[in-house]
């Protein structure tokens, strides 16, 4: 009978034997018992969550515009919590070193392994990737304090300085209004080329019709 079961089984009638567990000791042993299962509990449930926050990450690596990582420390909550909102379509999500490199390697990514380094934050961006990255620039700019050490963009591992690049380009808004202003000046362009003929057609009936009402009264 092993110890847990013993432990579980109905009280016996005390004996005088040398190898009889006295109440206390016996109530010890069920406690140690009880206290190891429960511990075993524990780490399965610390393994299983672990592998779910792997496999969330790994998710979001793989349905990402792109991800920058950034170290936080010294950031207060309130600050964070800022960086959050000016971040527009990006998700900013504290994670461990382990479990986000892991993910990474999951994804398929490489050159990430020198970032994950420090109190790491990683932005899923799923939206426009130069509003995200105008975001943690100017966000980096007012407080030193977060340091945006890289990150990958379609599939590449990218450098601090290319995210930077990548904040120095004009937004898709920015980009869109100049094509519908370019759409709008090239379609009023061709709307005078045809509208020329046509009013010049126009001055050349009325003058017509006014030299022969004129021939016609001289008549």
């Amino acid at each position: 009978m092993s110890l847990t079961a013993l432990c579980r089984a109905k009280p016996r009638a005390p004996c005088a034997g040398a190898f009889c567990l006295s109440a206390s000791v016996e109530r010890r042993v069920r406690e140690t018992s009880l206290e190891y299962e429960r511990g075993g509990d524990m780490a399965d449930k610390i393994r299983a969550d672990k592998a779910g926050n792997v496999a969330e990450l790994t998710e979001r690596f793989r349905e990402s515009n792109a991800t920058v990582l950034t170290e936080y420390r010294g950031l207060t909550v309130k600050q964070l919590t800022e960086l959050r909102r000016s971040l527009g379509g990006a998700e900013y999500t504290v994670a461990k070193n382990t479990l986000a490199k892991r993910a990474a390697t999951d994804a398929g990514l490489t050159g990430l392994d020198a970032l994950f380094t420090g109190p790491t934050a990683l932005a899923f961006v799923s939206g426009d990737v130069v509003e995200a990255a105008k975001g943690l620039k100017e966000f980096a700019k007012a407080n030193p304090l977060l340091v945006i050490k890289g990150g990958v963009f379609e599939g590449k591992a990218i450098t601090a300085a290319d995210v930077a690049k990548l904040a120095d380009l004009e937004s898709r808004e920015v980009l869109l209004a100049k094509l519908a202003g370019a759409m709008k000046a090239s379609m009023g362009n061709a709307a005078a080329l045809f509208q020329a003929p046509l009013a010049q057609a126009v001055r050349t009936v009325a003058a017509l019709q006014d030299k022969r009402e004129k021939e016609g009264a001289d008549a």
